[in-house]
């Protein structure tokens, strides 16, 4: 395994060992109840930073921090099904949900203060009997759609944190604004299929090495194409122009 693969599963399987602790700051029902009281908590910052994470660094938190990414990719290793189809059933649970904390906030009359450890004791999530069943029913969530589904089924189907950074990367996209992304040499791939293979969110990376269209708003930015091939035809760049 080439060094910044170890590196970057390490770094989420650190991040899943944390998961029990952090729970809280990525809850989409935490914030509900947080708008309800006029609170900007935890998981407010924390989804307002992935928004802004989209445009500069595009989905690199769900390939190289979130915490539910180090489950699922030790569960792909015996659970190989690819994931092409349902990418939109993740937006049937975002949009009700964002426009339900709008609502609320409006009807509130906006925020009136902050706290980011709202919810938690200490700054910690799972403190009780209470909080440890609702970390293993999230956990499930996670869990069971990759080994039901397929790889990272949670990122392709459920994953509320997802869009932020989608919709991040869709404005990055508009005004051409510098970012992290993927560039491709097309003419020296050897087509060993190792890139689209190695995908661990199932893209269709060779076909996109062909046509020279590298965005995908599916890529998570892991870099696992970079480092499998060995023509050295994907790389990472920084720039204004989009591919």
């Amino acid at each position: 395994m080439p060094i910044r693969q170890k590196i970057r599963k390490g770094i989420i399987l650190c991040s899943f060992f944390l998961f029990p602790a952090i729970l809280f700051y990525f809850s989409p029902f935490l914030i509900v109840q947080a708008t309800l009281n006029g609170t900007i908590n935890g998981s407010f910052i924390v989804f307002s930073l992935l928004f802004l994470c989209g445009l500069i660094l595009g989905r690199t938190f769900c390939g190289w921090v979130c915490p539910g990414a180090g489950c699922q990719e030790v569960i792909s290793t015996v659970r190989t099904k690819n994931v092409t189809k349902g990418n939109y059933i993740k937006w049937l649970i975002w949009i009700p949900w964002i426009s339900s904390i709008i609502i609320f906030a409006i009807r509130r009359g906006g925020y009136e203060r902050i706290d980011f450890f709202y919810g938690t004791l200490h700054g910690l999530s799972v403190t009780s009997a209470w909080t440890l069943i609702i970390y293993l029913i999230v956990l499930s969530l996670i869990v069971m759609p990759s080994f039901l589904v397929g790889k990272r089924s949670f990122c392709h189907h459920i994953c509320w944190m997802a869009p932020f950074m989608i919709l991040g990367r869709k404005i990055r996209n508009i005004f051409n604004l510098p970012s992290l992304q993927l560039v491709a040499l097309g003419g020296n791939c050897s087509h060993c299929h190792k890139c689209t293979h190695n995908c661990p969110m199932s893209l269709p990376v060779e076909n996109m090495v062909e046509k020279n269209k590298m965005e995908n708003p599916e890529c998570i930015l892991c870099g696992s194409c970079i480092d499998g091939c060995k023509s050295n035809v994907i790389k990472f760049n920084f720039n204004h122009r989009r591919t």
